[in-house]
């Protein structure tokens, strides 16, 4: 992620799509946007971190295995938030679904995936 530190509550602290073709995404991305890649360990495999020329990570391209298996292929946005708990308590509270449960990949910050009473999905970011 970029500069997940500075990600203020409310603010959209990433954004990445997983798919079954990361790998052809990757590729996609790299020319029709003009990303670059550098890799990102996933513990037996890897991401891709996708950054602007001349400029820092911007997104993320990610094979569909591991805790990402069960995710749909949309882009999905993080949303920061001060306290992971309360807002995922938030979320069922008001007819919301919790789709993966608080847990931390590793990388010093900690997400959850979230459907809104609408059906949208979008995932919330503890930064560390």
């Amino acid at each position: 992620m970029a500069d997940s530190t500075k990600a203020l509550p409310g603010s959209i602290a990433w954004i990445d799509l997983t798919a079954s073709d990361a790998e052809g995404l990757r590729k996609f991305y790299e020319t029709v946007a003009g990303w670059k890649t550098s890799l990102t360990p996933m513990g037996g495999y890897s991401d891709y971190t996708m950054s602007a020329v001349g400029g820092g990570p911007v997104s993320g391209i990610c094979h569909k295995l591991g805790v990402n298996a069960a995710l749909p292929p949309v882009w999905m946005i993080y949303i920061a938030v001060a306290d992971l708990e309360a807002s995922t308590a938030s979320c069922r509270g008001l007819g919301g679904k919790v789709l993966i449960e608080p847990q931390s990949p590793g990388h010093g910050f900690r997400y959850a995936v979230i459907q809104d009473p609408a059906g949208a999905v979008c995932a919330l970011y503890e930064p560390a």
